[in-house]
């Protein structure tokens, strides 16, 4: 095996301004990509806005979280606080920085379901250009839109980003994140790293601590790589965690320094505590670890704990213990709740093909500390296990839409390991058969994870069963009798990467039915009904 094979892929930088193309040149690829790099990101683009957009006249309202967006559309301090009423007497259980985008939108289109909608299409968008930006500048172009491919056609965000839910915001936040992180981390920028704190900050406005889950990832990334002295990588960090801890806990200090006479009362709190409601009821609450202050989650339910001292007169407030029904599918609790049902389809399909990546990357690009391929496995690496072992080890995870946060990692690792094993392939040696073992395993997992949804598009299942099939006995027959024609090699090449994606392409392609679109209760691609195995 050659040391250009398992050397790390070409990275592709960003063109100094001076040779970037005229702003309205939007379809011209910048020089050093390809001519094709940048129409090939549009059509991907286009696709992802057809996804998301499809259902956008059909979609539903989320109960209360609606009635947020509505209030917070008509009055400055229901938009200040996320009041549920215009009169701001009591807030959500939750954070209203995701419903910010929802209530622009209202004032400028009006009320309706499409227009809470609306935000979330654009930031599935925007998080798709993103995805494209960092995997090209760690890995080139091809990896690049193979990246934002896989994470356009990822069933749990083609079907979040088209409803009003506030984990399209959280995901959207988390990609720009690693864009300012990535830029930090190649050229040691405090300023970069500051940015990044102020995406994961914005992060945690949208989804609390969900947000913080990947601070881990860029503090160890940044301390792996970064090209300077540990003394000033420390000290990065540090004035980087200072700013995310201030724009996260913005909010929470508006409640606190407001006497309580004069601002709302806090859901899902018994003394209306801002920060019980973050870190206990939404927080510590779900691993079972209850404050003082916060009510218990209920998974049935959303409970409402007692009055607030006023009442409002247009809208009244739940008595105490009132449940409001939850929004959300149950789904049944234990470790392995990621590798099949309603969570499995939803972001699982790609994780033989990331996991593998992650193996082979990390032991092939054992280069110095400064390696930037290297840094970004680590990431993408650590990204993954902080925030699927938390949803593990929670026995229930209400929303399909809270895996969303898997998509970018398992999307940047699947994009370069295609081109990897793909050069490892061409290359030839013992490290050649990694490619087709690859397609086997990705077959056999969505086998496995369509098996909980027997009766639906079983012919699709059995087209990628065939094309896998198909591409494994294309590369053997490639590697083992010689010489072989190019033409057997290439078709093996393609046709093993359209069995890989088939499986996750046929799910996101489903919610252009409308019955298989999800809703603004729970982000599901395909069909939300489970066999009893499932």
């Amino acid at each position: 095996m050659s040391e250009v094979i398992l050397s790390p892929p070409s990275a592709c930088r960003d063109p100094a301004p001076a040779d970037r193309s005229p702003r309205w040149a939007v379809w011209r690829s910048p020089p050093g990509q390809p001519w094709w790099a940048r129409p090939a990101l549009l059509c991907i683009a286009a696709t992802a806005l057809v996804l998301y957009a499809w259902n956008l006249p059909l979609v539903d309202y989320a109960p209360r979280y609606s009635d947020a967006v509505k209030s917070m559309s008509e009055s400055w301090k229901a938009f200040l606080y996320g009041t549920v009423d215009v009169e701001a007497t009591y807030t959500l259980d939750k954070l209203a920085g995701a419903f910010v985008p929802q209530a622009v939108a209202v004032k400028i289109f009006g009320f309706h379901a499409w227009s809470l909608a609306l935000p979330q299409v654009i930031e599935g968008v925007i998080s798709v250009l993103v995805m494209y930006r960092i995997v090209r500048r760690w890995a080139g172009v091809v990896p690049g839109l193979l990246a934002a491919a896989v994470f356009t056609i990822t069933p749990v965000a083609a079907s979040m980003f088209g409803h009003s839910m506030a984990d399209g915001a959280l995901v959207m936040c988390l990609v720009l994140a690693v864009d300012s992180y990535q830029r930090a981390v190649m050229e040691a920028r405090l300023r970069s790293l500051v940015w990044a704190g102020v995406w994961v900050g914005l992060g945690f406005q949208a989804k609390m601590l969900e947000a913080w889950m990947i601070l881990p990832a860029l503090a160890i990334g940044y301390l792996m790589t970064a090209p300077i002295e540990l003394r000033r990588r420390l000290r990065h960090l540090g004035i980087a965690g200072a700013v995310t801890l201030v724009v996260s806990l913005s909010w929470i200090t508006l409640y606190t320094v407001t006497p309580e006479p004069d601002r709302p009362y806090i859901s899902g709190t018994t003394n209306s505590s801002a920060a019980a409601m973050v870190f206990g009821y939404n927080g510590l609450g779900r691993l079972g670890i209850n404050l003082p202050g916060a009510l218990p989650p209920n998974y049935m339910g959303s409970v409402i704990g007692p009055a607030p001292p006023k009442k409002s007169a247009q809208r009244p407030r739940p008595g105490p213990g009132v449940v409001i029904p939850e929004i959300g599918i149950q789904d049944g609790g234990g470790w392995g709740k990621l590798f099949g049902g309603r969570l499995g389809v939803a972001s699982g399909w790609l994780y033989p093909l990331a996991l593998l990546t992650l193996l082979c990357g990390l032991w092939w690009w054992r280069a110095e500390r400064t390696d930037q391929a290297r840094g970004g496995m680590v990431m993408w690496g650590v990204w993954l296990v902080t925030f699927s072992l938390p949803f593990s080890a929670v026995f229930v995870v209400p929303h399909s839409a809270y895996v969303a946060v898997l998509a970018p990692p398992i999307a940047a690792l699947s994009g370069i390991g295609i081109v990897m094993f793909w050069r490892a392939f061409r290359g030839g040696g013992r490290v050649a058969w990694i490619f087709p073992l690859a397609i086997a395993a990705e077959v056999a997992w969505s086998a496995w994870l369509w098996s909980f949804y027997p009766t639906f598009l079983p012919w699709a299942l059995w087209g990628a069963f065939a094309l896998g099939v198909v591409a494994v006995v294309a590369l053997a027959l490639a590697r083992l009798v010689r010489p072989t024609r190019n033409s057997l090699v290439n078709a093996g090449l393609a046709i093993g990467v359209a069995a890989m994606l088939a499986a996750p392409a046929t799910w996101s392609a489903s919610v252009l039915d409308p019955r298989y679109g999800g809703s603004s209760f729970d982000a599901n691609a395909g069909p939300a009904a489970r066999t009893p195995g499932g």
